[in-house]
């Protein structure tokens, strides 16, 4: 039998890359010369080997003698203060009729402008602007689902004007008011569906692009979930015009050998979009933890809306939410099933090797 891997070892290394989610599992260290433990991803310079103690968590440190360091919060006594500021600041948001501006939720908060603005992008992922234009959205939508008039809606979520939200209806709503409004209703969906190595597929595709793919259900559910996001479109099959299309996701299916590059009709909020494009970017037959897709995507602190956006993604495989991973390699979630999320990731990596 091969000998265990010095678990030491493999943390000295993780202190030295400064690996904030190493693949050794969660520890700290403690610096004997300074009487400070740390987590390994403090930006402190890396002290001397002979200095470093390694322990399971904040108390057994604490037990031994050691403090807090101040720099990389290991205890999180800071970062819950911030991220308390921030949900004030959210609520502020969320039940102000108009935009607060930044010096308002700033000194709200009690932070310096520049200060509070890299902590709110940090945690939440976006602006101020940016979730407060998610708010506003959210209000819109919800009227026009509601059935409100699209003039009362837009005045009602703080609009200016109706110009406004016409004037880049894919940055708001990811459709027109008037669409939103009727759930879709004037909108064609085309389908297809074809038997694959998983099981059923189906894809559905509006004018600008393939804007759903799902397979491992039987086609009353997979055009159930379709229906869902479009209640009112019109949903026609279209196997000859979508022919070339499932033929590709079959094909990727059945032996993946490069990225799944179909034409996308993606309706999303800003950051569901930037979670998206970087999920595309992930290497064919590589995998990310949803830690390293925040860090991709600035907002380190923003794990969970990034676990958030993934959930939502409508066109699995060609934005491949199937790469991401727990931090400790476990698979997690996956909408069409952990066993083909398995299957999918091992014919990426067999194809890349």
């Amino acid at each position: 039998m091969a000998p265990l891997p010095d678990l030491d070892a493999a943390r000295w290394d993780a202190l030295l890359a400064r690996d904030p989610a190493p693949t050794c599992g969660p520890f700290l260290y403690a610096v004997t010369s300074q009487g400070v433990y740390c987590r390994p991803g403090c930006p402190a310079r890396a002290p001397l080997r002979r200095h470093v103690r390694f322990y399971a968590d904040a108390p057994a440190a604490e037990a031994a003698g050691f403090r807090a360091c101040k720099r990389c919060d290991p205890r999180g006594d800071r970062a819950a203060l911030h991220a308390a500021a921030i949900r004030a600041a959210c609520d502020l948001i969320e039940a102000s009729e108009t935009i607060p501006s930044l010096a308002t939720l700033a000194d709200r908060a009690g932070y310096a402008r520049h200060h509070f603005l890299r902590l709110f992008r940090e945690i939440t992922g976006v602006t101020p602007r940016s979730y407060a234009e998610s708010v506003r959205a959210r209000r819109l939508q919800a009227a026009l689902a509601a059935g409100e008039r699209v003039a009362e809606a837009v005045a009602g979520a703080g609009y200016g004007s109706e110009s406004r939200v016409y004037e880049a209806p894919g940055r708001v709503l990811g459709m027109t008011p008037g669409a939103a409004r009727r759930g879709g209703q004037g909108e064609v969906i085309r389908t297809a569906t074809a038997t694959s190595a998983l099981g059923p597929l189906m894809v559905g595709a509006t004018e600008s692009g393939v804007c759903f793919i799902g397979f491992a259900e039987d086609a009353a559910a997979l055009e159930g979930d379709l229906r869902r996001r479009f209640p009112q479109a019109r949903v026609e099959p279209a196997p000859a015009a979508l022919a070339a299309t499932i033929r590709q996701v079959v094909e990727f299916l059945e032996e993946p050998r490069a990225a799944l590059a179909l034409p996308l009709d993606l309706r999303g909020t800003a950051f569901q979009r930037r979670v998206w494009e970087a999920l595309v970017a992930i290497p064919f037959g590589e995998t990310r933890t949803y830690s390293q897709m925040a860090e991709a995507i600035g907002a380190p602190r923003a794990v969970r809306a990034v676990a958030r956006a993934c959930a939502q993604n409508h066109v699995s495989l060609a934005v491949p939410c199937h790469r991401v991973v727990g931090k400790d390699g476990d698979l997690t979630g996956y909408r069409w099933g952990v066993p083909r999320k398995r299957a999918l990731l091992a014919k990426e990596r067999a194809a890349k090797a």
